[in-house]
């Protein structure tokens, strides 16, 4: 029986005279008095979310009024429960993830309790699309070889996945070779509305990789979390996040011809991240917004990350219902979808002064200019005519603005590889159509197959050392550019489909030829990559390859046409083509007239039918062909170098232990600079033979072949705490530069008092016997990028207790609380830098004492070598009173299983 709370619950129209019910929020803003419809569209979805789930226990009345009355810029002090309809996510969180709810199950048999107490309450759905490689690439068969190949090296994750799919009633899983989490989530996973026992509620997610938010492009409000997270929230725990400024952006005008979709988002990055938005709600309205079609919406919404939000959120409208009728919805769901955002006064985008925002931020569409990102961050946008001059200054700039310290004179030269290959700096290896926030936009990759064919017929080609690829978002992208007739003119130039699956952006383009890698590593060449994702931090493309820029699909064939970056293609020819005669950009761009014509083949409702149909009937003979699977409630962890058992519950009692109540004689185990990401605290790509995981898997018997990836390999903590600060880009301050001032890369540190330089995890693990607690000290935007639970995973296994910083990404400060690690923030003007710490002293941290209290000073008392003593007070960035409860039980995952065991 459905609680009516606050007498709301009623009745709407469906089809024809059917009628489902639903907790009103008209009914709602009568009850409470108060005007809803000047609420941001996202918070009243949210609003919905704990009127319906009010139970007076987890959810309030209480918080059903503090939410309710959401004013724009109050102080944020109000916790709100938010339970999401369902779960999503990817292999390389999911295989950790669902490792952690197997050990869950061993804890609750050892104990005597029901096994089957640890369920998931909600659907997940975990969609195999991190795995593969682009091993082949500019072949016929280049699709399958790296699917076989994927299958080789991952059969052991695929078996534990294929347990889980027994073992949890409500986990399901979307097999490799589909297309990527969020436009599989955005295709076919996404109903719009869910109706259980005859109550409609609107579709709502967290989701295990950061750009869940791509589903925000439909009206679906959900984001990013860490796995930490996401298993609460499965294991019915609400998502608890403070009550969030929503910023609006109000989009004007239209875009200018020949001006895609990507340049429109990274102006949108740049524009949100000088604004920062980090931790906030960010919500689209204006007359430019409702002129955008839903895919250019879910473009935008998928790089929330990239700009700081918690979400990029668009309203529902005429546009989305298109969507859902084009992409293959039943059309009951969809007059249920309609019907239902009408009643709740949720339909159609707002107009200019229809919401009361926080701030508002104004962007005339027409003012959008053809872009790239780069050569290190997302926001870093550079106008087409400035990537030329952009990267030859940046080319001789220190690493401290952003530059790659290299001699001005060296940037012409040009080396040779053993095979007979010329190679100079700024020259493109790596060229590549990849990446969620691109593949699920048919404007932009019929535009680069209009700009191949193009190309072709003018006699440009592509030089065949460069590694070109297509990754679409799904296998229906083959099938419009296949009906379009644009598919054989990318395949001419290289841009074959290697996979379906998120490659290049993650690390998986698979390597350079030995003789490349060999020339740019003697000779430190700057080598560069373009690909059409949403990540291009440090060593994330590829190890060797130093500057990535961001662009739109048609730029990424562009520049592998030019192969360099220093050709600038707004004078300079692209290249030669029939006859020697020289072929500029202009000549081969394609007209929004020449797009349009062929949008029509992009949305088939009866191919997305077809295609995702198969997910249940026909999953492919390989994932058919997996054998060995485990069978019932309770995994038994067969001997693996990719699957162990997690070590986060191997002294578990029903009663925590108590939480530190003060830090004292700490060393640091790292000092950092700013935006140090999550890819540098827990790299997903290539496993060095010479790093301390490496070593652990070549001692395990695992040939350098076979390592795999750090994504992979997820499901072992032993690789990942190995794994931890083992970019080969990362660079601690502890550590003396080199004598041209430059400093040195890769996971080291000083052990101290030794002053013995060794490898993190070394001397980690040093400190761990020695029985001295850790911290590591940074500088701005801790963690920022994907939402990698390994990252507060791999820190707490090295027994860092504490991370201060200048300030922290969200996804990764909730994660630490949710592994037990404190976060602590510097106040004021104090950093690294002006509190001169250097990592020779030692720490001791004060104030922990007693009743903890969200965000409360506490003090860092700062014991140099010298004998002097420094106090500080530092702001604790335990920010709700849920995560005071995570932070006293050890972290989430405890508190969480003592709650199922106890009930």
């Amino acid at each position: 029986m459905s609680r009516n709370t606050l007498n709301t619950l009623k009745e709407f129209n469906l089809s024809g005279s059917k009628k489902g019910q639903f907790y009103s929020l008209p009914a709602l803003a009568k009850k409470l008095d108060v005007n809803l419809s000047r609420l941001p569209v996202s918070i009243r979805i949210v609003l919905e979310s704990v009127l319906r789930n009010c139970d007076g226990q987890k959810v309030t009345e209480e918080h059903i009024r503090q939410l309710a009355n959401w004013s724009p810029n109050a102080t944020r002090v109000d916790e709100i429960p938010f339970v999401v309809a369902r779960v999503v996510l990817q292999d390389f969180t999911g295989v950790p993830l669902l490792a952690d709810l197997a050990a869950m199950r061993g804890v609750a048999s050892k104990m005597g309790k029901k096994p089957k107490n640890i369920e998931p309450l909600v659907p997940v759905d975990l969609v195999v699309d991190h795995s593969v490689q682009v091993d082949y690439f500019r072949d016929k068969k280049a699709l399958d070889l790296n699917m076989k190949l994927e299958f080789q090296r991952n059969n052991e994750r695929y078996q534990f996945m294929k347990w889980g799919m027994q073992a949890f009633d409500t986990f399901g899983v979307v097999p490799p070779g589909f297309g990527i989490v969020h436009q599989v989530n955005l295709e076919y996973l996404a109903r719009g509305v869910h109706n259980k026992d005859g109550v409609y509620y609107p579709d709502t997610l967290v989701g295990t990789d950061s750009h869940t938010t791509m589903i925000n492009g439909i009206g679906v409000v959900g984001w990013g979390v860490g796995g930490i997270e996401a298993e609460a929230g499965m294991l019915g725990q609400p998502v608890y996040f403070l009550t969030p400024d929503v910023v609006g952006v109000n989009l004007t005008g239209q875009l200018r011809e020949g001006v895609t979709a990507t340049d429109l988002v990274l102006t949108i990055t740049e524009m949100l991240r000088k604004e920062k938005v980090v931790g906030k709600f960010v919500e689209f309205f204006g007359e430019g917004t409702a002129s955008l079609s839903t895919t250019d919406r879910a473009t935008i919404a998928n790089m929330a990350p990239e700009y700081g939000a918690t979400m990029g959120f668009f309203p529902v409208d005429e546009a989305t219902i298109e969507y859902f009728k084009g992409t293959g919805r039943s059309r009951t769901e969809i007059d249920a979808f309609e019907n239902y955002f009408k009643a709740q006064g949720l339909f159609g985008i707002p107009k200019e002064g229809d919401i009361d925002y926080t701030n508002v931020v104004t962007l005339d569409l027409g003012t959008v200019a053809p872009s790239l990102a780069g050569p290190k961050r997302p926001q870093d946008r550079i106008e087409i005519g400035h990537v030329k001059s952009t990267f030859s200054e940046l080319f001789s700039k220190p690493v401290s603005q952003n530059g790659f310290n290299k001699k001005a004179e060296d940037l012409e030269a040009v080396y040779e590889t053993s095979d007979g290959i010329k190679v100079k700096n700024g020259d493109v290896l790596i060229a590549a159509i990849t990446s969620c926030t691109n593949t699920s936009n048919p404007s932009v990759l019929l535009a680069a197959g209009l700009l191949a064919k193009k190309a072709v017929e003018a006699g440009l080609t592509v030089d065949p050392h460069i590694k070109t690829s297509l990754a679409p978002g799904s296998r229906v992208v083959t099938k419009y550019l296949e009906a379009a007739g644009l598919l054989p003119y990318l395949e001419k130039l290289g841009f074959g489909v290697a996979a379906y699956g998120c490659t290049t952006c993650i690390g998986n383009a698979g390597d350079l030829t030995a003789e490349l890698n060999e020339a740019i590593v003697k000779n430190d060449i700057v080598a560069a990559a373009v690909l059409s994702g949403n990540r291009n931090f440090e060593a994330r493309i590829h190890p060797n390859i130093r500057a990535n820029f961001l662009a739109s699909p048609p730029l990424v064939v562009a520049y592998a046409i030019a192969g360099n970056v220093t050709r600038d293609l707004m004078t300079e020819p692209v290249g030669k083509g029939k006859g020697g005669k020289d072929i500029y950009l202009g000549d081969i761009w394609p007209t929004s007239q020449e797009i349009g014509k062929l949008m029509k083949f992009a949305m088939n409702a009866s191919v997305f039918k077809e295609n995702y149909a198969e997910v249940k009937e026909a999953p492919g003979k390989l994932w058919e062909q997996i054998k060995g699977v485990a069978k019932g409630e309770v995994y038994n962890w067969p001997k693996s170098t990719y699957i162990a058992e997690p070590p986060f519950f191997s002294d578990f009692g029903m009663e925590p232990k108590a939480a530190a109540t003060g830090i004292s004689s700490a060393r640091a185990l790292g000092v950092f600079g700013d935006s140090i990401t999550t890819d540098h605290i827990s790299p997903a790509g290539s496993i060095k033979e010479s790093s301390p995981a490496g070593k652990w898997l070549l001692e395990n018997g695992v040939t350098k072949a076979d390592f795999n990836s750090y994504g992979s390999r997820r499901g072992n903590h032993e690789v990942m705490m190995r794994g931890t600060f083992a970019n080969v880009r990362i660079k601690n301050l502890m550590i003396p530069p080199k004598e041209d001032g430059s400093r040195v890369e890769g996971g080291l540190t000083i052990h101290q008092p030794s002053g013995e330089q060794m490898s993190i995890y070394d001397a980690a693990m040093k400190y761990i016997d020695e029985g001295v607690p850790t911290m590591v000290f940074a500088g701005e935007e801790y963690g920022t990028g994907s939402s990698r639970d390994w990252a507060a995973k791999g820190t707490q296994l090295l027994g860092v207790k504490a991370v201060i910083a200048r300030s922290f990404e969200r996804i990764h400060r909730s994660n630490l609380v949710g592994m037990g690690v404190l976060p602590l923030q510097f106040l004021g003007d104090d950093s690294v830098q002006s509190l001169g710490i250097t990592g020779d002293e030692t720490f001791d941290l004060q104030g922990l004492e007693g009743d903890l209290k969200p965000q409360q000073q506490v003090t860092l008392v700062i014991n140099r070598a010298n004998g002097e003593k420094q106090e500080v007070k530092v702001l604790l960035r335990i920010d709700t009173p849920i995560e005071v409860d995570y932070y006293k039980h050890g972290g989430i995952l405890p508190f969480v299983l003592r709650q199922l065991l106890a009930a």
